[in-house]
């Protein structure tokens, strides 16, 4: 990536969109300090993340990568636990505060009778929710999620995406993810971050930003954007192809 500059608004949901291999998870990452930043910096509320340790900027920023993984032993109790060691000290416990942290992740994700369930007994779309009360046990304001919804059939990916709706409108959190459904980022997001080859291409309000223009030169198709029942929809257009010859196989 280089020459890329783009500001989070708090309070919102951010979807960040673009082509496999444009920078989205990179970019994210960055803003962790889990990949160097070779020009430029990194601020929140205007400090360089590179004046906060690693403790400071855990409290304030948490993070679902792409790819999560636990032993299938493990219960989401013990799962969300580990939401708050990212606030403590090496060798404390959890306190009460964090054990009142832990119950309302679960009250919040709606998993709240499920704390002795072994993850590798949950549903695809209980296990996502286990993960995001695990970052909400951590307890920063701001959270960064690398493809929420992927592998999750369509009522799932509702079903989340409604979960951070809430985190934003009634928690107060500030959401930056990754999405790669353009209809859903259309329903969800509040602002659009566009990228393709590492630059950002495009970056404003939804309905400012998701546009034709703006998908063809991200994507390189053409789309038809409208409104349909007070939504944005996006609907690409099929490229047309020059028939082809029928193949036919003998024994």
């Amino acid at each position: 990536m280089s020459d890329l500059s783009v500001t989070f608004r708090r309070g919102v949901l951010t979807a960040l969109i673009g082509p496999n291999g444009c920078g989205k998870s990179t970019l994210l990452k960055a803003i962790l300090r889990l990949v160097d930043v070779s020009n430029g910096k990194v601020t929140l509320d205007g400090q360089d993340i590179e004046t906060l340790g690693r403790r400071d900027l855990a409290r304030r920023v948490a993070y679902l990568p792409q790819e999560s993984a636990c032993p299938d032993y493990m219960t989401l109790g013990e799962l969300v636990e580990l939401g708050g060691h990212a606030r403590r000290m090496l060798l404390g416990g959890p306190s009460d505060e964090d054990r009142r942290l832990f119950a309302d992740a679960l009250r919040i994700v709606g998993l709240e009778k499920m704390a002795h369930r072994q993850m590798n007994t949950l549903s695809g779309g209980q296990r996502q929710r286990a993960w995001i009360a695990m970052v909400l046990a951590q307890n920063a304001d701001i959270i960064l999620m690398d493809e929420p919804v992927n592998h999750l059939d369509v009522t799932y990916q509702y079903s989340v995406l409604e979960l951070i709706r809430d985190l934003i409108e009634t928690h107060g959190k500030t959401v930056v993810a990754v999405l790669h459904d353009l209809n859903l980022a259309a329903a969800f997001a509040d602002d659009v971050v566009m990228m393709a080859e590492g630059r950002i291409v495009s970056v404003g309000p939804v309905r400012e930003t998701l546009d034709e223009g703006n998908i063809r030169r991200v994507f390189g198709v053409d789309a038809d954007v409208f409104e349909r029942g007070g939504r944005l929809v996006c609907l690409p257009q099929r490229a047309e192809r020059t028939p082809s010859r029928h193949l036919s196989f003998h024994p």
